[in-house]
């Protein structure tokens, strides 16, 4: 797929107002990712999705050419990308933005190859992301709890949202209660 200008605002958290981003997303191969603003996302493109990593969810939306893209009880202003500003304008049929409702920033780039380690890589690879408190520091029982929370989890994610990072979790956590049960 193309890369498009998309309206991205942070829903986890707030109410209709969140940090709103008007930018350039790119699609993975099979456009089931969206990347944008160093972050991945998964869902249906447009819509709800989650950021990969800290599982946020997010709006993702298409450009309204009348109206605005934030809800109508959001507030905040809206982050325009500087390297589509033009082409926003022409969307939208206007000359300038009103700056009580726009601000312009630069938007990073995102490694994409970095989040394909993440979603197809090996345990090694998925270290990096360990969303869970240090594993080394909890109890053999607490670690057991882990393991617990871990497997209902991968029992009912599914394989689009994220199952073989709690699948990697729940190996490393067995493999340190092993080691720590050896020790004893």
């Amino acid at each position: 797929m193309k890369p498009q200008i998309k309206y991205i605002e942070l829903k986890s958290g707030y109410n209709d107002d969140g940090p709103a981003w008007i930018g350039v997303v790119e699609f993975s191969k099979t456009g089931q990712t969206v990347y944008f603003n160093g972050q991945a996302f998964k869902g249906n493109r447009h819509g709800m999705c989650f950021d990969i990593e800290t599982k946020a969810s997010y709006w993702i939306t298409g450009i309204k050419k009348d109206g605005p893209n934030r809800h109508w009880a959001g507030k905040g202003k809206i982050l325009v990308d500087k390297t589509i500003v033009e082409d926003f304008l022409k969307i939208k049929k206007w000359t300038a933005l009103d700056s009580n409702y726009y601000e312009l920033v630069e938007i990073k780039k995102t490694d994409k190859q970095r989040f394909t380690t993440i979603e197809n890589g090996s345990i090694e690879a998925a270290k990096v992301l360990d969303k869970y408190p240090d594993r080394k520091e909890l109890s053999i029982e607490q670690l057991k709890n882990v393991i617990e929370y871990l497997r209902g989890r991968e029992n009912y994610t599914s394989p689009n949202n994220g199952v073989k990072f709690i699948t990697v979790k729940k190996l490393e956590a067995e493999k340190l209660l092993e080691k720590l049960e050896n020790e004893i």
